[in-house]
């Protein structure tokens, strides 16, 4: 039986965990530093995700098959670079791979390289100069922080006072560190996500999802890390899919393996179906949170399988439920500003979904809550009408005053 150690602590690694941990061949499986949920199926270790050096003695110590890596700072930082060296497994990208991820800069400059469908961009380090630029753009303006910022580095200006307001924060104020900004053309459509397992140039796709980054019902308040997901969408077309896998998935890993930094991992591509086309909003290096919850519920073969396969070169076995996934998000009120933490959770005895814990922890027996987002729960369903009305149940089954959820996820599928 096999040994997988698992990096990171939110709901992504939870779903994770809980795939893995079906695997025939999957015998014990740590986390590092994992959370209470994952601790169910998992020895939880008290290692940080960006804590190296200890990964990887705990790695060699114990004799571990297979590592996965679920959040990008790690991979940012090379962690899948120094695990190769001393020939250990690790299911993830190289840190020159990862700067289609940790920088906005380099994945524009790449679409624009090889013609992969993305928003028309200026990059700006000066204030003045973006402030200037920006006045003679149309409203909105979209600006990203050329670095990572837990999905939070993104606004998406109305008006002329919230784009001085975002770059004075990201250029003036360093609130995310010093960087750079990307001002990128406004693209209007139905965003989707499409992850794909990468080796090299050869890209097998998952099941897409959608992601719902408002913080209230109607998709407004602010962008959040993302309040829920559901899979499969029903209004992305065979014809759609297969442009956004050839034409942006596959140029891409293709783009990658030219630029002499070869893609192995998970990539995700943030999209967007415009009226001019599918183009790409962003990509990730992982897995993306929330949107693992709800694909890896549909996968039916064997997912530790499928890493060894896309690892070593060949063509893995994925099957998929023809169910539909849909999974919300509780918060902490005030999230994604601030919110108190340590608050009671009861009642996850009484629900029939599954749960995944994104920031929770124990004390004694009690659950507390210990994030901004603090659990997912995701239900299976013939449609996605019958899975929202689904989880609604399930999720007022929650005895949490302080935690606060949209009800409409997937309202663009009904």
């Amino acid at each position: 039986m096999k040994t997988v150690l698992v990096i990171g602590s939110g709901g992504r690694c939870h779903a994770i965990v809980e795939q893995l941990s079906q695997s025939p061949q999957v015998g014990k499986i740590f986390a590092a530093p994992g959370n209470a949920g994952i601790a169910q199926k998992a020895e939880c270790l008290a290692i940080g995700d960006t804590e190296i050096e200890k990964l990887l003695a705990f790695a060699k110590n114990n004799a571990v098959d297979l590592t996965v890596v679920g959040p990008e700072v790690p991979l940012s930082m090379g962690i899948a670079d120094k695990f190769a060296a001393v020939g250990l497994r690790i299911f993830g990208c190289t840190q020159a791979a990862a700067r289609i991820e940790s920088s906005k800069e380099f994945a524009k400059d790449l679409m624009k390289r090889y013609g992969i469908p993305t928003a028309a961009y200026e990059v700006f380090s000066d204030y003045t100069a973006a402030l200037a630029y920006t006045q003679k753009q149309p409203l909105p303006v979209v600006l990203k922080y050329d670095g990572l910022a837990a999905g939070k580095g993104v606004v998406v200006a109305a008006t002329r006072n919230e784009v001085q307001a975002a770059l004075q924060a990201m250029l003036q104020d360093r609130k995310f560190g010093a960087g750079r900004v990307v001002v990128e053309e406004f693209l209007d459509g139905v965003e989707f996500s499409f992850m794909c397992f990468v080796n090299g140039s050869k890209v097998f796709p998952m099941e897409l999802a959608q992601d719902h980054k408002r913080a209230y019902d109607g998709d407004k308040g602010p962008n959040t890390g993302g309040m829920g997901a559901y899979s499969p969408l029903p209004f992305i077309t065979e014809a759609d899919f297969n442009f956004a896998l050839t034409q942006v998935m596959q140029k891409t890993a293709q783009a990658l393996v030219s630029e002499g930094c070869p893609f192995c991992g998970v990539l995700y591509g943030g999209l967007i179906k415009t009226a001019q086309g599918i183009k790409v909003i962003e990509f990730n290096a992982r897995f993306g949170d929330p949107e693992t919850e709800v694909v890896l519920p549909r996968l039916t073969s064997d997912l530790y399988a499928i890493f060894n396969d896309v690892m070593d070169g060949k063509t893995p076995l994925i099957t998929w439920s023809k169910q539909v996934a849909l999974g919300v998000v509780l918060a902490s009120k005030g999230y994604p500003d601030a919110y108190k933490k340590g608050i009671a959770i009861n009642g996850l005895d009484k629900v029939n979904a599954q749960v995944f814990h994104m920031g929770t922890r124990r004390d004694g027996a009690q659950l507390l809550t210990h994030g901004g987002r603090v659990l997912l729960l995701t239900v299976l369903a013939d449609t996605v009408a019958q899975a929202q009305n689904k989880i609604l149940e399930e999720v007022q089954k929650i005895d949490c005053a302080h935690l606060f959820y949209r009800k409409d996820i997937g309202w663009q599928a009904v």
